[in-house]
This record gives structure tokens, C-alpha cells and sequence, in this order.
């Protein structure tokens, strides 16, 4: 029900119940403020004032209140007053008065005709005692009453059977049906004007329809298409007129539908006023209403001038169709009573008033018109669903038009309720549990069971301190915060940061040391029982073992582990921690750019938290834990700062002795903290951080090293993981030396351990399928489990012909060769003068440099050797360094250069099995370079016999196991003659 729209549903209503009915006046005077009650307490009519009630006799007229109809009604004759009371006692509870079927607001059209025929026709209010139209309400000056000038109680007497000419008001959202009042305002200025002067001449009925457009806001339409053509006869009883708004309380009567709109050209005065009688007061009434007609000539004018506005519409009543009682109907409108009874019942907001009109007087089931346009009010529905119940003739439809929206309703109800009862449970639950919470914990304290939450807090941080070795200038914080924490409230925000960083501050292990192993023997034995080979970082910790137990105390240290992928940087430290017994603790910061991973953030971040080292201590509750910072040449830089600034602090052995976190803001001691970092290379680390720390170069493994490391290590353990043994499955040496030649050259093993786990996954399936009980594999059939191999050749030219040579380079998986090609581009010209170098290969700049002074390097040696020969100085040539999507840098290749351009001038081959690493400088002076281990594995590993090297990489060449180095021959030169003598010697022969 929406609007206001249902007749009687408040308390003031209902109080009149009793009323004899001989006390006509009282009982329209309850109606009448029944009226004003039902749409005060709607909030529909914030504004009106109740009319005056008749049992107040003058004292209305004293305090300046509208003069309500009642006053009229005391000066009718009894039967015309008992008649006529059916407008006004529409809303009141009381007994039926005289001449009234009920008094309910159910207007039903028996009860019409007769208060029409007892009144003798619809103009028989000129009759009044009082004479004219002078005493009617709303009828004085044209503008209003003396004591209210905006507020009008309009509400004739008896309703015209037909009236054919009404105003048009055009209303949005919900229509009104037939004996229901509503609340309308009206701000455009002509209807307003046409619907008081309306009212002053005794006729305040309008045409009510609906507009299409709900959107539509307009108070008047252009056309007749933007409203729906059926609508409601209505009854002015009140108008207030606010500046330019005027509010109307309107009663619907009866349907009507419009034939035409009336033109200002058709439109004419009716209901001429007779003469009056000759006495003075007939003559100021004549005199009035001659001004009134001349008044409303005026207004009608003026309202209808323009020809865009309709504001006068020709209607007709809508006739139902006959109504048959049948068994159908009586089902239908018993369901309908049934569907209204049980919507009561979910929604309390108008049962009292439906109830009371179900009951009280005639009963709706004796009336189904009214039956149905009560349950339609009733609901909630559109627009369109509510207008087509007003459109339909057919009474049956009708009421099964009704009764769908009534279910609607219905089911919409009970989901509300439905929901409503779910979260008033869960309410009542979470209210239950924290009222036998707050009982609980008084009865714990009075039982002395428990303490406060602030005095357990305290009690638990006290606890942690006991055994452990507080610095005094950390202490005073924690006191501090103890007794910031007892003045603060257990549910302001405050109160939980507090908290956090006292547990923070209470979790630290203070002067708290593990146990560390100080036994030699032991730390070497799990050492090589984890890791083959690395002898270097294996003395490294051995070494720290011995001064530790020299010194009788640990202490800490910053190494760093660097070499290719795969090689075993970052296990080894996890062994190191085994063999220390110290606490291990691993983070990576490839990557990161916060320096609040390391640093901490500040307490007045929201969720803030300490740094990865403050968390490390915590974890491990030991201040000489190992901690692994992985991934340091990888490190990132963003707005938030450069985490590696934040490292210097941190690996640096002066300053973390007190270190400093965001979070905590207190000293924190990691002087005893071994810290190991790995990188892959060490240029992309900065400098700063790469002075602080100890490098140790963990170079890749040669195949003789990788066998070990399967048969030792990887074997084993994939065995472990596939839940197999020697006596299922079987791999030999032979196999895995082939596996390490044809699949996996890199300098690591990580391929290698795949490519065994491939093997051993490939027999387990053999075995469980039940194709076989026992694998075995061997060399011939190891295609079958691996695929076709990857390096099917050692190296690219077997033998090398004129202008190519074997270099070596370091990459990031260890070391390779790499062959230097030069060609004649076009043929030698006579008259050129000079040459020219076309490099490719996707070399870097540094490259191209070497290349460059290796070309001017070569002409200049090659004019001093043979003069005759100016090949270099006149021919077109093209350098070439495969292969040409790896992109290569570097200056290790400058000597290789200058011996493929002789070797393309002269013509000639240098020695075969010959590989050479080394920068040139434009003097021919030969220059160290890096990577002399993974160089050397490289060589020996594409069966090199002969390996050139500058002569300041001595000292790298001898730290090499006896291994590597067995069956080269080594030449260290310094200068590239020394290197010419050795590739040409068979021309200096």
C-alpha cells in the first residue's frame, strides 16, 4: 500500500468507536479528523491542520482553524445531515449512522444514490440555512477563509452521478482507486488557478490519471497519449496552497475514461446562479457570485490561453460489466480475503485498519469492486500492473488481477521476514555468547582464575625477559611501553600497536647464543658428506671453525659464494649451517625494492612490521644464527629506495654490531651472525656492498667432477625419491658419462639431477605398467628413456681451416668455445686502396672495440713480417663470431681475432687443437682476463691439446686440480709474437 492510498489506518481513527447515532455532528467530526490523522501520521501531509470539530463549538473560529464542513452539517435537517455524514464519517470506528450502510470509507453505489436522492439533487447545498455560498468553506473572498488564506476544507455534500467537465491532473507512480484518499500537490500555476476557482464554485472534482512516464514530473501534459486514458473521478476535500504549491487531499469515487480534450474555444460556463431573493443578504450573495462568475470567466481564460497545456478534459463514467456470482468469483474473492489476512499477518503496518474494515459495517465480501481495489492498494506493484487492475471492466479478471499482486506481495513478505528472523538470530547469538564471554571472565577473576587482560599481557611479556640478557637502553623502552600500555584502552587502536611491538621487543632473543660445533673433524665429515669437491669454500669454514675454537667464542663473518647456476652455492650453506650447528635461516632478495624488507617498516604504517633480519631472529631464538641472503647481484632499485644502500649496514662487520630496524627503533647486535650471500656474477653487485664481503668463486664442474657428483650424490637420492633400488633398475658409469657428453654440458649439475630423475621415472612406469620386473640402461637404448641427444659434436670445426681459430669465453653457465670466422667479401681490387672489417655476431660495444684494434693490430704486424703481403690494407673482409642469437661481449677476444686475420692473409691454417683466450692492446701486448677455470674445462672438454694464456693468469691456472689441467699443453705469452710462434710454426719451418 503506498501513498496513503487505504482508507483509516492509524490510531486516531480508531478512537470514535460507541458513538450513538443520534450524535450525527460528533460522529463527521471523527471522520474528519480521522482524515487529517490518516495522512498526518502517513507523512503525506506534513503541513495541513485538522479541521475544526464540531463538538468545539466557536472556539475553532477563535484560534483561527479551518472551517470544516461539520459546522454546515449542524444546520441541516436531520435526514440530509445523516445522508451526508457518509463524506465526512468515511474514517471513523463508530456505530453506522443514520442512513449509512457503513462507515469505513466503503462508498458503495447503493449508498450513493441515496445520499444523492436524500439531498434532492447535487445542488441542493444553495438550500442551506445559511444561504448561499457565502457560508460555504472555501467560498468566501476568492482567495481563502479570513483566519486561514492558504487553507481550504473542500468536500461537497452529495457527488454528481455525471459530470462531464474536469480538471486534468496527471499523477506519476500509483493511481488511485475508488474510494481510497491520496495526497497530490500541484505547482504549475494555471491548474492551481483553476482548481481553486473550481472549488470556490462549489465544485471541487477533478479527473485523476496516471502518466505513462513514471519519470515524468510535469504537472500538466501536452498530449493526451502521455497519459492513460482511464482514470478516477475525485473529490477535493482539503487544499492547502504553500507559495506556489498547492496540496490537495483528493477521495476517489469512481472510474472514468476521457473522450476528448476541451479547447478554450469550446469551453463555456455552466450551472448559471438563479436570482436571488430581495433581501439585503440575497443581495451581497448575488453580488458575490456575480463577481465569482465574472472571476472564473477570467481565470478559465487565462488558464486555457495556451495550446500546449491540457488542463480540461470531456469524461465518462466506465461501466462494469454485469457480475455474475458464481462459484469462481466466490473462490476468488475468498482467496483474496485470505492472501490480505495472511499479509496482515506478516506485516503488522495496516492490520488494525483492515481488520477493523473486514469486520466492521458492510463487509467486503459483499462488495468485490471494492474487494479488488483494495487487495491491488494493498500491494506494492508497479505502475503498470496497479493501472491495469483500475483498466479492467470485468470484474473476475479483475479480482485475478488482484489476487497475482497480493501473492507477489505475499512472497515478498515472507522473504523479508524471513530474512529479518535469520539476522535477528544471529544477533541474539552473538549477543548470547559475548554476555556468557563478559560472565565468564568475572567468574574466572573472582575465582582468581584469571587476571586482567592488561595484567596477562604484562605477566606474559615479564616472562620472556626472565632468562634472557636485556641491553639496559632496551630495557628502559620495554618499562616505558609497559606503562603506556596499563593507561591505554584494551579497544583503542593505540592499545593493539603497543602490544605488537612490546611482543616484538619481548621476542627478541637477547644475549641468547646456540650452541655452536667448534670439532674440525666433525664439520669436515659433513661437509664431504654433502658436497663433492669445493675444496675453497670448504677450507673457508674450516678455517672459521679454528679461529672460533682458538678464540673460544663465535663470532660472525660476511662471505659471498659466486659461479654459474647450478654448482651448488646455495645447498652448500645450508651443509655450512649443519657442520656449525648454528641456526639456518634463508631469504632472497632478487628483485626486491623495498627497503622495508630489510629495514623494517615504521610504526605509523598501517600493519607494519620488522625486516626480514628482526623476523630471522625471532624464527631461530639465537643471536649467531647462518643466514643465507640469496640472489644478491640480482637485487632492484625503485621510489622506494635501494635495498642494496640498506645491505651496507647490514654486511658491513663495524655497523651491525648496532643495527638499527625501523620497526623496533632499538640497537640489535648481529656481530655474530655468519652471514653467506650467492650471486651468479659479480659485476652487477655494487661496489660499496662487494668491498664488504669475502668473495669465493665456486667455478663449474668438469665431467669427471659430474660423474662423481651422480654416482655420489643425484643417483641415490632420485633412487630414494622413485622408490626404486639396484635391484630393479640399473644405470652404469658408461651411461651417465654419456648423459653428462650428449645432454649436459653446463657448468652445474641441475640438468643433470633432472635428467636422472627422467631415467628413473621412465623405469618405475616400465615397472609398475608390468611390462617388465627389471630395467636396465645401457648406452645403446639410453635414446629410448632421454630422446635424441642435444650435443651431438664436440665442437664445430674438427679442423680448422684458414682465417677460422678457437677462442675461449666465459659465460654464466660456465665456460665454452668460441670460434672467430673471417672471409674475403669480394674479390681483391688493383686499384683499392684501402680495405675494409664488416663485423657480426651480435657483439657488444666492447667487442667491437677488440675487434677494431685487432684489425689495426694485424695490418700493422703483418706489414712488418711481410711487407709484400698488403692483403689486410686493400681487401674487404667479413668477421663473423657464432652463434648469432647468443649476443657476446668482452675484450678475452683480441688475440683470436688478430690470429684469424693472418690466418686469412697468409692464407694459412694455424695448428690444429690450439685454443687461445686474451686481450690485445694496439702495441700487441697481451692482457689478463677472467673465468681461467671454466675456460680451461671448456678446452678440455672440446679436446683442446694446446691452451694459449696471458702470463699474468699463471698464478689462476695453477690453483686448478691436477685433473683439469692433466694432457694440456699450456703457454703463457705476453706479448702476440710469442703467440704467432706458436700457431705458425709449421711456415717458420
Amino acid at each position: 500500500m503506498t501513498q496513503g492510498q487505504l482508507p483509516s489506518e492509524e490510531k486516531e481513527v480508531t478512537r470514535g468507536s460507541g458513538v450513538p447515532q443520534d450524535e450525527t455532528g460528533m460522529a463527521a467530526s471523527r471522520g474528519c479528523l480521522g482524515l487529517w490523522g490518516v495522512t498526518r501520521q502517513l507523512g503525506l501531509a506534513p503541513g495541513l491542520r485538522p479541521p475544526l470539530l464540531a463538538g468545539l463549538g466557536d472556539r475553532g473560529g477563535k484560534q483561527g482553524l479551518p472551517v470544516a464542513r461539520v459546522q454546515l452539517l449542524r444546520r441541516l435537517p436531520r435526514g440530509l445531515a445523516s445522508s451526508a455524514s457518509a463524506a465526512w464519517a468515511f474514517c471513523g470506528r463508530g456505530a453506522p449512522v443514520q442512513g449509512v450502510a457503513g462507515c469505513w470509507g466503503v462508498w458503495d453505489e447503493a449508498s450513493i444514490q441515496s445520499s444523492c436522492t436524500q439531498a434532492n439533487g447535487p445542488n441542493n447545498y444553495k438550500e442551506s440555512p445559511g444561504g448561499g455560498d457565502k457560508d460555504w468553506p472555501g467560498a468566501t473572498d476568492g482567495v481563502g477563509s479570513e483566519e486561514d488564506p492558504d487553507t481550504n476544507a473542500l468536500t461537497p455534500m452529495m457527488i454528481p452521478e455525471k459530470f462531464p467537465h474536469v480538471p486534468l491532473i496527471p499523477i506519476s507512480r500509483n493511481p488511485v482507486f475508488p474510494r481510497f484518499i491520496k495526497i497530490i500537490e500541484v505547482k504549475n500555476k494555471k491548474l492551481v488557478d483553476l482548481l481553486r476557482k473550481k472549488a470556490h464554485l462549489a465544485q471541487p472534482y477533478a479527473g485523476v490519471f496516471l502518466k505513462r512516464d513514471d519519470n515524468n514530473e510535469s504537472d500538466v501534459v501536452e498530449n493526451l497519449n502521455e497519459i492513460y486514458h482511464t482514470g478516477t473521478f475525485v473529490d477535493i476535500h482539503e487544499m492547502q496552497l504553500h507559495g506556489e504549491k498547492l496540496r490537495m487531499i483528493v477521495m476517489g469515487h469512481r472510474r472514468i475514461r476521457i473522450n476528448k480534450q476541451i479547447k478554450p474555444d469550446e469551453l463555456k460556463l455552466e450551472n448559471k446562479r438563479k436570482k436571488r431573493k430581495k433581501s439585503q443578504r440575497a443581495k451581497e450573495a448575488e453580488e458575490d457570485q456575480g463577481a465569482k462568475d465574472q472571476v472564473m470567466d477570467l481565470v478559465i481564460k487565462s488558464a486555457t490561453s495556451s495550446g500546449d497545456e491540457i488542463l480540461m478534459v470531456e469524461v465518462e463514467n466506465v461501466i462494469h460489466e454485469n457480475l455474475q456470482i458464481n462459484e469462481e468469483v466466490k473462490a476468488l474473492i475468498a482467496e483474496v480475503v485470505k492472501t490480505i489476512r495472511d499479509i496482515i499477518a506478516l506485516n503488522p503496518l495496516y492490520r488494525e485498519s483492515v481488520i477493523q474494515m473486514m469486520q466492521v459495517g458492510q463487509r467486503p465480501l459483499d462488495n468485490p469492486i471494492f474487494l479488488s481495489d483494495m487487495g491491488a492498494a494493498l500491494t506494492g506493484a508497479t505502475s503498470q500492473e496497479l493501472q491495469d487492475v483500475l483498466e479492467e471492466t470485468n470484474i473476475p479478471n479483475r479480482l485475478y488481477k488482484s489476487l497475482s499482486l497480493l501473492k507477489k506481495e505475499y512472497a515478498l513478505n515472507k522473504l523479508q521476514q524471513r530474512l529479518g528472523q535469520e539476522v535477528e538470530e544471529k544477533i541474539k547469538q552473538t549477543h548470547r555468547k559475548y554476555l556468557l564471554q563478559e560472565q565468564l571472565k568475572i567468574i574466572k577473576k573472582e575465582l582468581g582464575l584469571e587476571k586482567e587482560d592488561k595484567d596477562a599481557i604484562e605477566e606474559r611479556f615479564r616472562e620472556r625477559l626472565e632468562d634472557l640478557v636485556v641491553p639496559k637502553h632496551v630495557m628502559q623502552v620495554i618499562d616505558e611501553e609497559m606503562r603506556k600500555l596499563g593507561f591505554l584502552d584494551n579497544h583503542s587502536s593505540e592499545f593493539s600497536i603497543t602490544r605488537n611491538y612490546l611482543d616484538w621487543l619481548t621476542s627478541i632473543p637477547w644475549g641468547k647464543c646456540g650452541d655452536e660445533n667448534l670439532d674440525l673433524v666433525r664439520a669436515k665429515e659433513v661437509l664431504e658428506e654433502d658436497h663433492y669437491g669445493m675444496e675453497d669454500i670448504k677450507k673457508r669454514i674450516l678455517e672459521f671453525i679454528a679461529v672460533s675454537q682458538l678464540r673460544g667464542s663465535t663470532q660472525g663473518k660476511i662471505l659471498c659464494f659466486y659461479g654459474p647456476p647450478g654448482v651448488g652455492k646455495t645447498s652448500i650453506a645450508r651443509s655450512i649451517a649443519r657442520a656449525l650447528s648454528r641456526e639456518y635461516f634463508h631469504f632472497s632478495i632478487g628483485g626486491m625494492t623495498d627497503v622495508a624488507e630489510i629495514k623494517g617498516h615504521r610504526r605509523t604504517y598501517v600493519g607494519a612490521m620488522p625486516g626480514k633480519i628482526i623476523q630471522c631472529l625471532k624464527k631461530t631464538q639465537t643471536e649467531n644464527p647462518l643466514i643465507l641472503i640469496d640472489e644478491v647481484d640480482k637485487i632492484g632499485r625503485s621510489y622506494q629506495g635501494d635495498p642494496s644502500s640498506a645491505l651496507l649496514e647490514l654486511l658491513d662487520p663495524e655497523q651491525n654490531s648496532s643495527f638499527l630496524d625501523h620497526y623496533l627503533d632499538v640497537p640489535v647486535d648481529l656481530s655474530k651472525v655468519l652471514f653467506i650471500c650467492t650471486a651468479n656474477i659479480t659485476e652487477t653487485i655494487p661496489d660499496p656492498v662487494r668491498d664488504r664481503m669475502e668473495m669465493i668463486n665456486v667455478s663449474g664442474y668438469v665431467a669427471e667432477e659430474k660423474l662423481a657428483i651422480a654416482e655420489r650424490y643425484l643417483l641415490p637420492h632420485a633412487r630414494a625419491l622413485c622408490g626404486l633400488d639396484e635391484s630393479k633398475a640399473k644405470i652404469s658409469s658408461d651411461v651417465l658419462t654419456l648423459l653428462i657428453k650428449q645432454y649436459c654440458r653446463e657448468s652445474g649439475v641441475r640438468n643433470l639431477q633432472k635428467q636422472v630423475e627422467k631415467l628413473l621415472r621412465k623405469c618405475v612406469y616400465k615397472i609398475v605398467s608390468g611390462k617388465t620386473k627389471y630395467v636396465e640402461i645401457t648406452p645403446e637404448n639410453l635414446q629410448d628413456f632421454v630422446g635424441k641427444p642435444i650435443f651431438t659434436a664436440e665442437r664445430m670445426y674438427d679442423v680448422t681451416p684458414p682465417g677460422v681459430v678457437m677462442g675461449l669465453a666465459w659465460t654464466a653457465m660456465g665456460g665454452s668455445t668460441l670460434f672467430i670466422e673471417t672471409l674475403l667479401r669480394r674479390p681483391k681490387e688493383k686499384d683499392s686502396k684501402d680495405g675494409s672489417l664488416e663485423v657480426t655476431g651480435q657483439l657488444g660495444d666492447v667487442m667491437k672495440e677488440s675487434t677494431r684494434i685487432a684489425y689495426t693490430f694485424a695490418r700493422a704486424f703483418l706489414m712488418n713480417e711481410n711487407p709484400s703481403n698488403d692483403f689486410l690494407l686493400t681487401s674487404h673482409i667479413h668477421l663473423h663470431v657464432p652463434a648469432g642469437a647468443t649476443p657476446k661481449d668482452g675484450p678475452s677476444a683480441g688475440c683470436t681475432i688478430v690470429t684469424a686475420l693472418l690466418s686469412l692473409a697468409m692464407n694459412q691454417p694455424i695448428r690444429q687443437n690450439v685454443a687461445m683466450t686474451g686481450e690485445v692492446s694496439l702495441t700487441g701486448k697481451i692482457l689478463p682476463v677472467g673465468g681461467i677455470k671454466e675456460k680451461t674445462i671448456a678446452a678440455k672438454r672440446a679436446g683442446v691439446t694446446c691452451v694459449i694464456l696471458p702470463a699474468e693468469n699463471k698464478k689462476d691456472y695453477y690453483d686448478l686440480a691436477a685433473y683439469i689441467t692433466e694432457g694440456l699443453e699450456v703457454h703463457f705469452v705476453e706479448h702476440y709474437n710469442q703467440i704467432f710462434d706458436i700457431v705458425f710454426i709449421q711456415e717458420k719451418n
